[in-house]
């Protein structure tokens, strides 16, 4: 069961989004904040799995919520749910170790497929969320010389450089499965493999490496 915990400033999306989970069985909210500095509390307190986290709230924002959160329980995942789509939010949030960030107009079976597959590790952002990050590390990049981590990693196999590339365009282990007509189970062997020899910590770090090696179209 996952354990969910709710933040967003509004009592009226709260009961709307409580009402659409009440009907998951392998998911349940274990508690509701109003603000950052409940979440942080809550967080504390009840160890959820995910937490759901509005970005423009009073007292203390999402943002600055996520990243104590992060700092203070790396076992629980924070994951963006908000109708913004402001660039220096997105950025803010992601930097602050947030695992996903998703618009609130998503579907409720599709949120219920993001969360899931944030349970086995994957990162959902939102298509044209992703692109902007996407775009960012790009620039970024383009800016900097490689670092001396570059000379020590162990070069991937062409298998291996073709599931980057799709966890670049932000597919799922399912998706980039079908694309490759292998299991799921298989994708994320690769997925472990990739991350061991680039010495890299997660999806996003993944998707940053393929932009700076020129696995992902510049646009």
């Amino acid at each position: 069961m996952i354990s969910l915990l709710l933040v967003d400033d509004h009592l009226l999306f709260r009961e709307g989004l409580q009402s659409i989970i009440s009907r998951w069985d392998d998911a349940e909210i274990v508690g509701e904040a109003s603000n950052g500095v409940e979440a942080v509390h809550l967080a504390r307190e009840l160890l959820p799995d995910i937490v759901l986290m509005d970005i423009s709230m009073p007292v203390l924002n999402g943002v600055e919520a996520t990243r104590r959160i992060t700092r203070e329980l790396p076992s629980t995942r924070v994951v963006i749910l908000t109708s913004s789509e402001e660039e220096k939010y997105l950025f803010e949030a992601i930097k602050g170790g947030a695992c996903g960030y998703v618009l609130k107009k998503v579907p409720g079976r599709k949120l219920h497929d993001l969360l899931r597959g944030v349970m086995r590790g994957e990162s959902p952002i939102a298509g044209v969320m992703a692109t902007k990050i996407l775009h960012e590390f790009n620039r970024s990049w383009e800016t900097q010389s490689p670092g001396p981590v570059a000379a020590n990693i162990e070069p991937l196999t062409e298998r291996e450089r073709q599931v980057l590339q799709l966890v670049a365009q932000g597919l799922s282990n399912k998706l980039i499965g079908v694309e490759l007509d292998l299991s799921e189970n298989t994708i994320k062997k690769y997925l472990h493999n990739i991350m061991e020899k680039l010495h890299l910590n997660n999806r996003v770090e993944a998707a940053m490496y393929a932009v700076r090696e020129g696995l992902v179209n510049k646009k």
